[in-house]
């Protein structure tokens, strides 16, 4: 998940949320040595243990730790949180033109 977009995320979510979120990746995340998303230096598996080992309800945490959470683990966030992606529109007629080879021949 992109970074602006976990910053939106965590202005808004609650602990309850995160701690939905930490479930459902603890269930869905089937290989820990994969490369975290937040530091290309550490593997998920240090990740979960700097983010979520130790999680709890009643903490009130910062913007900055949310975010670091949800940008590691945003992937497994209901989908009511996140943000509609928007859709690029179709493009328009393209021009063209035969290329001309006058000049080579």
């Amino acid at each position: 998940m992109q970074r602006h977009v976990a910053r939106k995320i965590a202005e808004t979510i609650t602990n309850e949320q995160i701690k939905k979120m930490f479930e459902a990746a603890k269930a869905g995340i089937k290989d820990w040595t994969k490369t975290s998303s937040c530091n290309k230096g550490m593997t998920k598996g240090v990740a979960w243990n700097i983010l979520a080992k130790n999680f709890d309800l009643k903490t009130e945490y910062s913007v900055l730790a949310k975010t670091n959470m949800v940008q590691e683990f945003g992937d497994f966030l209901s989908y009511k949180l996140k943000p509609e992606k928007k859709q690029k529109p179709a493009p328009g007629k393209v021009a063209h033109q035969e290329p001309d080879f006058s000049n080579y021949e």
